[in-house]
């Protein structure tokens, strides 16, 4: 049964004091079918518009390696420091930015979706300014496609340079390739891309592929490449020549070319073990760790019914009557927990755009770490664990009584009325105890931070 509070705090950001709810599964599908405001509202750098700061970067990185021991290196020092410091300032500016899109949105489920498809699709820098472009990965290769086909999603984020900078597949070197021949170092095939293609992207862990499977997909794939100058490159000489044979099915040729990849890619992204894979990751990730098992299969069939057409599979996921019990069982990830904190205490926005970056950075940032999760930076490829005791720790909770009991203060100017705020920020979800401590706690700051710190709100 649909509950328009429950909608907002299991599918959306939250519930708000100041924005409305939805009253039907049609409003939040409708909401993503249409334009993206908050992106247009709140924006965040497209990667590809980067490019130059990156290769500028890169380049006075080489220039003061070489000029170490000179007269010109303290100065070049200096504008390697600064452009380092900048470059980190507008990543703290970014993350304020995703903050603000969750606390002002009238389009909830775009945010959820967001974050989790850019979590599926983990990609990080390892080094230089790449390390700090997650958000614009994210806004450039994930955003635009949440709701369209997930062969297109999967073909933006498999060849994203930063995804294959992330998994060494620029370094991949096919055997028989013309680079292979020529050169007289030895280079080798990197099959990362393709087994996380295989078990982390598409089919799932244990799907019905082999090694056999991933060696002939990474040859394939041979020829995904970038560079700090111009971004994403197909190289053939770098590709391995001939046919490759992947579940079955035989793709490439002489000469090389990416249609082929891209076409492996979609049969790869229609496959009925991906369907299973992804329903079941959706479900787990919205409803509950241990769903039921009808919700899931009813969710794969309209992902293969549609050849993966998401916005159907978010309706299927939506409209059955499994995804609304009431009881809220998933806990809050940190990001979505501090996110939803600034949105039911109504955070102006422009308390967030004028906070100095250090200031941001302080005050929401590094409480992630402490809550244990470092924003864009899980520890592997398979992103961040969805099970509700990866969050559920010692050090973690007492990280976040410790950010609920003294943020909000910083947050907004006045704190509101702490029996209205426990009815803005829980609905029909506050029980007793919430109520209880909320009137008796001995400050209003106390009382708001009881309310963030209860089970009722870490749950959604």
């Amino acid at each position: 049964m649909f509950l328009p509070a429950l909608a907002e705090i299991r599918f959306g950001c939250g519930l708000s004091p100041d924005l409305p709810t939805k009253d039907s599964v049609e409003a939040i599908l409708q909401k993503l079918d249409g334009p993206d405001h908050m992106a247009a509202a709140y924006p965040i750098d497209d990667f590809n518009s980067l490019w130059p700061h990156l290769f500028a970067f890169k380049s006075l990185r080489r220039k003061r390696r070489k000029a170490r021991g000179t007269e010109a290196y303290e100065e070049l020092n200096d504008q390697f420091k600064s452009m380092r410091k900048k470059s980190r300032f507008t990543r703290v500016r970014w993350f304020g930015q995703v903050i603000l899109r969750h606390s002002q949105t009238e389009d909830g489920f775009r945010e959820r979706l967001a974050l989790f498809w850019g979590d599926h699709f983990t990609a990080q820098g390892k080094g230089g300014l790449l390390q700090l472009m997650g958000a614009p990965y994210v806004e450039t290769a994930i955003r635009p496609y949440v709701s369209g086909r997930f062969g297109d999603l999967l073909i933006s984020a498999v060849t994203h340079p930063l995804m294959l900078h992330y998994l060494d597949q620029s370094a991949s070197i096919g055997p028989g390739s013309p680079m292979a021949q020529k050169s007289r170092r030895s280079k080798g095939l990197n099959e990362n891309l393709a087994r996380e293609v295989m078990e982390l992207h598409t089919l799932g862990v244990g799907g019905p592929y082999s090694q056999k499977d991933v060696r002939q997909l990474a040859e394939l794939f041979t020829g995904l490449s970038y560079n700090a100058k111009n971004g994403f490159q197909f190289r053939p000489n770098q590709a391995e020549p001939g046919k490759e044979t992947v579940l079955g099915t035989q793709y490439g040729g002489d000469p090389a070319r990416l249609e082929p990849i891209h076409a492996v890619l979609h049969d790869l992204a229609e496959h009925p073990a991906t369907a299973d894979h992804i329903a079941r990751k959706l479900v787990v990730h919205f409803v509950e760790d241990n769903p039921d098992p009808a919700l899931i299969e009813h969710v794969a069939a309209r992902f293969r019914d549609t050849k993966g057409d998401l916005a159907q599979v978010y309706a299927a996921l939506l409209e059955h009557p499994a995804a609304w019990q009431p009881e809220l069982r998933n806990v809050k990830p940190p990001l979505d927990f501090v996110a939803s904190a600034c949105r039911a205490l109504a955070v102006h926005p422009e308390k967030l755009k004028r906070s100095a970056p250090k200031t941001l950075a302080k005050g929401l940032m590094t409480p992630l770490i402490m809550m244990g999760q470092r924003w864009e930076h899980p520890n592997g490829p398979d992103g961040w664990p969805e099970q509700d005791a990866a969050w559920i720790t010692p050090q973690g909770l007492a990280a976040r009584i410790r950010w609920a009991m003294l943020a909000p203060q910083q947050l907004v100017t006045r704190l509101p009325p702490p029996e209205q705020f426990v009815e803005t920020s829980l609905g029909e979800f506050a029980d007793g105890r919430v109520r209880f401590a909320a009137r008796a706690a001995e400050t209003q700051s106390e009382a708001i931070g009881l309310v963030l710190s209860s089970p009722a709100f870490q749950r959604r």
